[in-house]
């Protein structure tokens, strides 16, 4: 079934009882952050939602924001700190980013929000991806997440624009728990992060 007003109950469904669970692990972990990286506690950033139309991202922060002799920031490698990288393993580091879905600004389920440079670096095919909310999880990271590709996570990202119902949010939302447990697919061989999306390259066809 595809329903947007249903898709948007099963959000709030889900996500407003979640964070409110989730409080207590909240306040610990903002405590833990600002014991270790100072303030501000949240990772705040500019997002493309829906239809590429900008919103602000929150998420705890996991990196310090040391810089070199020249005042420019060290590599994510560098910067990711110990309980950063516990945060990021583990996903909580995504909790406030419940607070993104019950605004409406993101969904439960569906492409992860990138960055704003990337607008202008995506194929027609590939911007196809904002024609539904983002999401916390979707279809690419139940299928490889940042182990994959830049071209296999925007293929699954259009083939889910595609192919969404609720019975495929239901069964990425119960994917996605499991390898959360099992903390697959963190991030990119050798990298501590995805590697950054510098647009399609080769012959256009």
């Amino acid at each position: 079934m595809r329903s947007p007003r249903l898709k948007r109950c099963l959000d709030l469904l889900v996500a407003v009882p979640l964070f409110l669970l989730t409080l207590p692990v909240l306040l610990l972990i903002a405590l833990l952050v600002r014991w270790q990286l100072g303030s501000p506690v949240l990772f705040r950033q500019t997002r493309p939602g829906l239809h590429a139309r900008p919103f602000t991202l929150i998420k705890f922060r996991t990196m310090s924001e040391a810089r070199d002799a020249q005042g420019r920031l060290l590599p994510d490698a560098q910067r990711l700190t110990g309980l950063g990288r516990l945060l990021r393993s583990t996903s909580l580091d995504e909790l406030p980013t419940l607070w993104n879905v019950i605004r409406g600004d993101m969904s439960l389920v569906g492409p992860r929000p990138l960055l704003m440079r990337y607008l202008d670096r995506y194929t027609p095919e590939q911007a196809r991806r904002h024609e539904v909310k983002p999401g916390i999880t979707g279809w690419a990271q139940v299928n490889g997440r940042n182990a994959l590709t830049w071209e296999q996570k925007f293929e699954l990202d259009v083939w889910y624009v595609d192919h969404w119902t609720l019975a495929l949010d239901l069964r990425i939302l119960l994917m996605t728990l499991i390898k959360v447990l099992r903390r697959e697919g963190i991030s990119q061989p050798g990298q501590a992060t995805a590697q950054e999306f510098m647009g399609r390259t080769g012959p256009q066809g």
